[in-house]
């Protein structure tokens, strides 16, 4: 079957030749007479037959066909053609999904036909594209990419990924055209019926990315960026077009918002070099990593659909074999919850099993064998799997894993003993090899109470299940493995099980010996996360004995120190020495190590950084959450902000620090097992259980309350702990006002009412609201910018918030296309709001040149130099928006004096440093390295020197501790510079002063009244000359000039520099003119000033109003532009 190009059709045919099938009041899908009836539908039927076979073969008529119609018209179109009923019946099920619905809201009939016409042309171009993709038609994508090129006008380094036909919604009718995905832009372009519409978001824009539904469209793409929403529809493979999209936001975030994370990610570091496969692969490889819980590196390498036999069930489970660089992983797809994870180094064998059905047969040391069936093409896989295992037991890697990992064997004694040895036979000084649990809480197997009964039922319990299931690594885990899990996990087997569900057992295989090496290496050393980490040992527990004492300690100190150095990206993080003691009592030390790697790097991803994002967005999914099932409580709260807040600790500490020890262990247990969903479906069951009395709170201090009572009275009433380390313990019976609650039913029922909650979407949701939570961040930084930033300037909000984000795009246009671009550095979320976004030279250059009223002026390259010189008063070479704000204010919003003082400045030190091209025939245009190196030379005036090497140490650049003095010092300073005295300035020299009058003879060309101002200078030139000559006779001869600063050092700088000195020829030559014996004459700031004031024209151009309005829109249409250019 497939779409046609729309023809009309006329069906005012004399001859019957086709039967209606369906019909709507849109479309028609009919059926050729003769074709699929009894006895071949009668005399018409047989007409219709021979008329189709005296045809010439070629234009055999395909049985099946739908048109499109409008309610009055007698014109028909066809839209697609059909072999069989079912193939034409899934494009007519297409049309009634997809278009339907939405043709309602045109106006004309003509509309619609235009519109259906045009969807139809769409969607066989993208049926085409399709098969290129496949088959790489590089024809096919080249004419797209021409056209990408032509409508957009981007930089020809922004990489087009691919290219869909959709329909954008312009209000409430569909406009059809193509969306554009590449690196860094999301674009559409549409031209129909004369109206072109051309639609550019950057990536880094985009606060919310999801797939939606309403009354008009069955599925749309919605986008929001600025606070304006997009709507796409009619896509012909939507769930691709969108995981696609959510990888390029999300890619484009971790660019440029998030680099902690970004930077060890090789795949990624390259913006040119995506592919739209890439992407894909990658996506797959992250939930397909992330779902079995491997190691990062893993990448998924192929799939295939298959069948596994599972003997304690006598049955085939259908699924998925996923198969990576070292592990085979199964899971099951026919709701039985069955999954294998088989790591290479525990596989002794893979044969073919079985032919008839295809099957293949992997033994692992465990003794188990796998047998797969109905897989396609199962000899190549068993080929190439034995290459595999043969790679990977090279002799010595055996023997290194095999003491790792003998968690695989039968007997869990085997397990307990692998990693001690290894820990003793390296540094058993150092590293303690035996969980607290077992030095502090030894079970007494002689007298058993009922509670150390139950607690040997439950092992027996999951005993049956590992002779049953297997043990190790690779067990069958099934509904029946979280039923257990969910009971809580016996004392004596939690280490090990985390270790297994968390995939740290895996970690720790690949690693042997890491971590007794990287405690050598990090003990004694001595940074801010060390520092943190003693200050906080002591607080970890503290009422269990084990970290009463220094066996505890040492431990807890020596994982946390070992993991600070590990991972610098994260350090140390409040609320990762709860999760590590609470690890430590049940999982030997290095074990401990690997679970906190697990959580912090792959479960609990960037929430243990500076600015605990993982936690906030897993906040806003669990808000969602929220909305979907507990909407009444949504209602009654008139701000979700409360749910943030109360729910912060039990995402960071999963629940330890609100639940009694005993308990919470159990959410520990689930956490392993089902990751963050065990979390959000807990939360939800806290408050629904809290429901009643939530709804009756007048605020959020009550609420906090009811919840804080309410998590006091959960007990776990099947704990074997001692009553000493039991912290919901019976002393609390006294005040039961609260009925208590036991944690294995609060678990169960989060189960029960909340389990459908499917893996993926939490994945999703996290990726969507990711994009939320940076966006929001980003407005508080804005907010807090701006709110600083208007206090000093006369500029409007509206226009200084264009301003902010103009001065941000900067940053960003700058990092697009640069592999590994050091301007990413320039931004650092951690620093405080004002320095969080800086530029350098070239960036302002650009900005200057679009927003500057002076930017007219031919030597405007120079002036925008000397401009960032002035105000780069830290000398680090780099600006942030406060003082660009300023400097922009002065040249639109400042009096005529101020502007006056600012351009005197501009031409004395420390800002004013000769400029020459080093290309002459680019006459004043300075290219972007020679502009870098100028704003870098330093200013060899003894007076500047101090004053920037004081800055240079300025409080807010170090990221350690704050020194409250300094801060204060240059609080003072602030308030003196700003009633800086106009007799505090320097005096210029004769050359500064060549040059000032050259920049003024620059801004006044093309002024209306040029010539006027032209001889105005010339007068006040003369003027000041004469001034300056009575000043010198009036001194007595032999006296110098008392001029407080001669620099005479700059100029001499350049020519050092190997440039030309053509123009320093010309200047010394003015110089030597003026000179009346050895002096050389200056001037001071208001001799000029008064000077000038005596000329109206003068007053008249510095006075004349300028609109920043309008330069601000200018800007923002041409800031791309400027950068396709540079």
């Amino acid at each position: 079957t497939m779409w046609l190009k729309p023809e009309e059709v006329l069906l005012k045919n004399a001859l019957k030749l086709w039967v209606q099938e369906r019909s709507n009041q849109y479309f028609v899908l009919q059926r050729r007479r003769g074709y699929g009836e009894e006895g071949g539908g009668g005399l018409a039927g047989l007409l219709v037959g021979t008329l189709d076979a005296v045809l010439d073969s070629t234009s055999k008529v395909a049985p099946f066909r739908i048109l499109h119609q409008t309610p009055d018209s007698q014109v028909y179109w066809s839209i697609a053609c059909g072999s069989s009923r079912e193939e034409i019946t899934e494009h007519w099920d297409w049309l009634e999904h997809n278009v339907m619905k939405t043709l309602s809201v045109f106006d004309s009939n003509e509309d619609i036909t235009s519109f259906v016409q045009g969807k139809i042309r769409g969607l066989i171009a993208e049926e085409g594209k399709g098969s290129f993709v496949k088959e790489d038609d590089p024809e096919k994508f080249r004419e797209g990419l021409m056209k990408f090129e032509k409508c957009f006008g981007l930089p020809e380094q922004e990489k087009l990924v691919t290219y869909y036909s959709c329909s954008y919604w312009k209000g409430r009718v569909p406009c059809q055209g193509w969306l554009y995905l590449s690196t860094n832009f999301l674009s559409f372009y549409s031209f129909l019926l004369g109206a072109e519409i051309k639609l550019i978001i950057s990536w880094d824009e985009i606060s919310k990315l999801e797939k939606t539904s309403n009354v008009i469209l069955t599925e749309s793409i919605h986008v929001c960026s600025h606070g304006e929403d997009h709507y796409f529809s009619m896509f012909l493979h939507i769930s691709e077009t969108f995981l696609l999209m959510e990888q390029l936001a999300n890619y484009a975030v971790r660019r440029l918002f998030d680099k902690e994370t970004f930077e060890n990610d090789l795949v990624l570091h390259d913006p040119l070099q995506i592919t739209k496969r890439g992407l894909e692969s990658r996506a797959h490889s992250e939930q397909f990593s992330a779902f079995f819980r491997l190691p990062k590196e893993e990448t998924m390498k192929e799939v295939h659909e298959c069948f596994l036999w599972v003997p304690f069930s006598h049955y085939n489970t259908h699924g998925k074999m996923c198969i990576s660089e070292n592990y085979i992983c199964f899971a099951s797809q026919d709701g039985s919850l069955c999954s294998v994870i088989i790591p290479l180094r525990e596989v002794t064998g893979v044969d073919k099993a079985d032919p008839a059905n295809r099957g293949v047969s992997i033994s692992t040391k465990g003794k188990t064998a796998f047998r797969f069936t109905e897989v396609r093409d199962f000899e190549q896989l068993v080929a190439k799997l034995r290459m595999k295992c043969n790679a990977t037991s090279s002799p010595q890697h055996i023997i290194n894993t095999e003491v790792a990992a003998s968690s695989a064997s039968d007997s869990p004694k085997d397990f307990d003993a692998g990693p001690s040895k290894m820990g003793q036979r390296d540094n058993s000084k150092t590293v303690s090899t035996e969980a607290l649990m077992t030095v502090y809480h030894p079970q007494d197997a002689e007298n058993l109470d009922s509670k150390m009964l139950k607690e040997k039922m439950k092992e027996q319990s999951w005993n049956i299940l590992f002779v049953e299931r297997g043990h190790g690594v690779s067990m069958f885990r099934t509904k029946k493995t979280r039923d257990l899990v969910v009971r809580g996990i016996p004392e004596a087997l939690r280490g090990e099980l985390w270790l297994l569900f968390s995939g740290a057992v895996n970690d720790m295989a690949s690693n042997p010996g890491y971590y007794t090496e990287l405690v050598e290496k990090s003990l004694g050393t001595c940074t801010l996360a060390t520092d943190e980490i003693e200050r906080d040992l002591r607080r970890s527990l503290p009422e269990h004995p084990a970290f009463q004492s220094d066996t505890g300690i040492s431990a807890l100190r020596r994982v946390l120190t070992a993991y600070a150095y590990r991972n610098p990206q994260i350090g140390y993080c409040q609320a990762m020495n709860i999760l590590t003691s609470v690890l430590l009592l049940y999982a030997k030390e290095e074990e401990a190590f690997w679970l906190l790697v697990a959580v912090c790097e792959r479960m609990l991803p960037d929430y243990f950084n500076r600015r605990i994002i993982g936690a906030l967005v897993d906040q806003a999914v669990f808000e969602e959450l929220i909305r979907v099932h507990l909407p009444q409580l949504t209602d009654h709260m008139t701000d979700m902000t409360f749910f943030s807040s109360v729910s912060l600790s039990w995402f960071l500490t999963l629940f330890i620090s609100v639940l009694p020890i005993e308990s919470a262990v159990n959410v520990v247990d689930c956490f392993f097992y089902d990751g963050i969903k065990a979390i959000l479906q807990l939360g939800l069951a806290v408050l629904e259980y809290n429901m009643e009395k939530l709804l009756t709170c007048k605020d959020d201090a009550e609420a906090v309350t009811v919840l804080n009572r309410f998590f006091d009275s959960v007990t776990n009433k099947d704990s074997p702990l001692p009553p000493a380390v039991q912290q919901g313990s019976n002393l609390s019976n006294t005040k039961s006002d609260h009925p208590k609650v036991d944690i294995t039913d609060l678990i169960r029922e989060s189960n029960e009412r909340y389990g459908d909650i499917r893996y993926e979407d939490v994945e999703s949701m996290r990726c969507r609201n990711r994009l939320y939570v940076i966006q929001m961040l980003e407005a508080t930084t804005k907010q807090n910018v701006l709110r600083v930033v208007s206090q000093d300037v006369k500029f409007s909000p509206s226009d200084l918030e264009e301003l902010y984000e103009l001065f941000k795009k900067e940053h960003f246009l700058s990092c697009y296309w640069n592999v590994n671009s050091p301007v990413l550095q320039h931004h650092d979320a951690s620093l405080p709001y004002l320095d969080q976004y800086r530029i350098d030279c070239q960036q302002f250059r650009v900005l200057c040149h679009l927003l500057s009223p002076w930017s007219h002026c031919a030597n405007r390259d120079s002036l925008a130099l000397w401009t960032f010189r002035l105000m780069d008063e830290s000398s680090d070479c780099l600006i942030n928006f406060k003082q660009f704000a300023c400097v922009l204010d002065t040249m639109y919003n400042g009096s005529f004096t101020d502007k006056l003082k600012l351009l005197f400045k501009l031409h004395i030190p420390p800002a004013f440093t000769e400029v020459e091209s080093l290309s002459p025939s680019k006459g004043v245009d300075l290219s972007k390295e020679e502009l870098i190196h100028f704003s870098q030379l330093s200013v060899s005036s003894v007076g500047y020197s101090l004053e920037s090497v004081s800055l240079k140490n300025s409080p807010e650049k170090g990221k350690g501790k704050v020194d409250i003095q300094a801060y204060l010092k240059q609080w003072q300073d602030e308030l003196l510079k700003k009633e800086e005295n106009i007799k505090d300035l320097p005096r210029m020299n004769q050359s500064q002063f060549i040059q000032f009058s050259k920049t003024l003879y620059n801004l006044f060309h093309g002024d209306p009244e040029e010539e006027l101002l032209y001889r105005a200078i010339a007068v006040v030139t003369s003027l000041l000359l004469k001034m300056e000559e009575v000043g010198r006779r009036l001194q007595s001869p032999t006296s110098p000039v008392k001029s407080p600063v001669t620099v005479t050092e700059v100029p001499a700088e350049i020519p050092r520099k190997g440039q030309e000195e053509s123009s320093f020829e010309q200047t010394e030559g003015s110089k030597a003119q003026s000179l009346r014996g050895n002096h050389e004459w200056s001037f001071a700031f208001e001799q000029i000033l008064a000077s000038l004031l005596n000329e109206p024209a003068f007053v008249r151009f510095f006075e004349k109003p300028h609109d920043i309005k309008v330069k601000i829109e200018s800007a923002k249409h041409l800031q791309l532009k400027a950068r396709s250019r540079v």
